[in-house]
């Protein structure tokens, strides 16, 4: 049997306590004690999709439970990367991927978490939020007059959205996750954690690269000057939202490969804990089996024997 312990090494270091106050400068965006290689990493890597899609299929069966991954970043961290590398040894049937862009005319004619509801995954399926409700407390605390947009009650100028407008919205999205959670679903929350040169980096090669193109708009580079609010506005975020029952982790991410390792070992390490197999037949059921299989085998040798004849 294949050793995974090396998997369950990553929820521990970079998990972000309930209640903690956060600064984003005591955390690694380039993790000096991998301990093993790029090749190992990604060997490992491998291991952990074939252990996932295993239990993918009990998860399935199981009826019981669903997972929820939350992935947040800055531009070019590697979101796309952790749904492609990380997702792939899975059955497509049971993930659904959602990315949440701009809200529709229909959309904000309804609170802000609607939307949300609208793409849970269902029981014994894995649902991956590629930008999730966060959006809520992140572009729209740096940029505040998105907000007016939402036609809220009391809200008519940029001056009426205060901080009590922000620790209502975490107290409604902390509500949400905890209803999710009491209900089944297993909430994994990853920021990848990409520094300023190499996002920087990124887009470089992104201009350079005509198949990556696509990629960058100039958007990014004003996104990109408000890094210092966008910061702030993840470790508000952090500091209200990470909770027992859905936590944030916040994941190096300037290595892609040693990023998209610890997304998978964290997935697995929580999957683990549900401790789910596949359900085991009665006797009954075994006295079907053991007739069906006898009535095959039966109908092999009279095949068989017709076409001796």
């Amino acid at each position: 049997m294949a050793d995974t312990s090396k998997l369950l090494e990553y929820a521990k270091k970079f998990i972000v306590e309930e209640d903690h106050k956060i600064s984003l400068k005591d955390y690694d965006t380039d993790y000096d004690h991998k301990q093993l290689t790029k090749e190992e990493g990604e060997n490992l890597l491998k291991l952990g999709v074939e252990k996932l899609s295993e239990l993918q299929g009990k998860l399935y069966v199981s009826n019981r439970y669903s997972v929820l991954i939350v992935i947040q970043a800055m531009d070019a961290a590697g979101k796309d990367s952790i749904v492609k590398h990380v997702m792939s040894g899975l059955n497509p049937q049971g993930v659904n991927v959602h990315s949440f862009k701009v809200p529709t005319s229909l959309e904000l004619k309804h609170d802000f978490l609607w939307r949300h509801y609208l793409a849970l995954p269902a029981r014994g399926e894995f649902g991956i939020f590629n930008r999730s409700h966060y959006e809520n407390v992140l572009v729209t605390k740096v940029h505040p007059e998105f907000i007016l947009a939402e036609n809220l009650p009391g809200i008519e100028k940029k001056e009426d959205i205060n901080q009590s407008f922000w620790n209502r919205r975490y107290k409604e999205i902390n509500r949400f996750e905890k209803t999710l959670s009491d209900n089944g679903t297993i909430i994994l929350k990853f920021f990848l954690h990409v520094s300023k040169k190499e996002q920087k980096k990124r887009f470089l090669e992104r201009m350079d690269d005509p198949a990556k193109n696509w990629k960058f708009s100039y958007a990014d580079l004003k996104e990109r000057a408000l890094w210092k609010e966008y910061r702030k506005a993840y470790e508000e975020m952090f500091e209200n939202t990470s909770k027992s029952h859905a936590p944030w982790f916040i994941v190096p991410a300037d290595d892609k490969w040693f990023t998209r390792l610890v997304v998978a070992g964290i997935i697995y390490e929580h999957l683990e804990k549900l401790n789910l197999a596949y359900p085991t037949i009665s006797d009954e059921q075994k006295a079907v089996f053991a007739k069906a299989k006898q009535e095959l085998t039966n109908e092999i040798k009279e095949t068989n024997g017709v076409a001796e004849n």
